[in-house]
């Protein structure tokens, strides 16, 4: 997701991981988020590899400057960089209710998991309701290390976590009486 909004906003994201058609429908969630005064919050630093896979050769660089990685335009961004991992994990802790849905990086790579490590253990630190929403987010929260308890909740249905947050009807949920 990161890499469309990057590319949104007009900046060169090389061979990243980016939803193309959907570059409009982001445009316009920038705009309606500075219309009504919300702060869209972005990484401000990636991790780029020369590759996708394990032992990549990889760099930390600003998020609008992916390009002028060693790595130029082939380069990809795995993980969020360090002070964005920093940044998010401080916004996390300092509020009362989280929904987090999507890994911040490819986890499943230790060397591009620390962005996600960081964020989950700022989940575990909130000060109210932490939920974790989807299977690529439990998976990852249990592959490096924590234990279920230590979120309010943990969610495998991710996209029906968002679609209910949205007020949309569930047909698994309607049938037992949530209409």
């Amino acid at each position: 997701m990161l890499f469309t909004f990057l590319a949104a906003q007009g900046h060169a994201v090389a061979a990243s991981l980016l939803e193309k058609d959907q570059l409009d429908v982001v445009r316009g969630y920038l705009k309606d988020a500075a219309e009504r005064g919300v702060e869209i919050v972005l990484p401000t630093d990636v991790v780029v590899a020369e590759s996708f896979s394990a032992d990549a050769a990889h760099e930390v660089t600003a998020a609008d400057a992916i390009e002028q990685s060693a790595f130029g335009a082939s380069g990809i961004g795995l993980d969020i960089g360090p002070d964005t991992a920093k940044a998010f994990a401080d916004a996390i802790r300092s509020s009362k209710t989280v929904f987090w849905n999507g890994p911040m990086g490819v986890f499943e790579f230790p060397a591009f998991a620390a962005g996600t490590k960081t964020v989950a253990q700022a989940l575990t630190e909130v000060d109210g309701l932490s939920v974790v929403g989807g299977g690529d987010s439990a998976a990852a929260v249990r592959q490096l290390g924590f234990a279920d308890d230590q979120f309010g909740h943990i969610s495998t249905g991710g996209g029906a976590s968002l679609e209910f947050l949205e007020g949309k009807k569930l047909p698994g949920l309607e049938v037992l009486g949530w209409a």
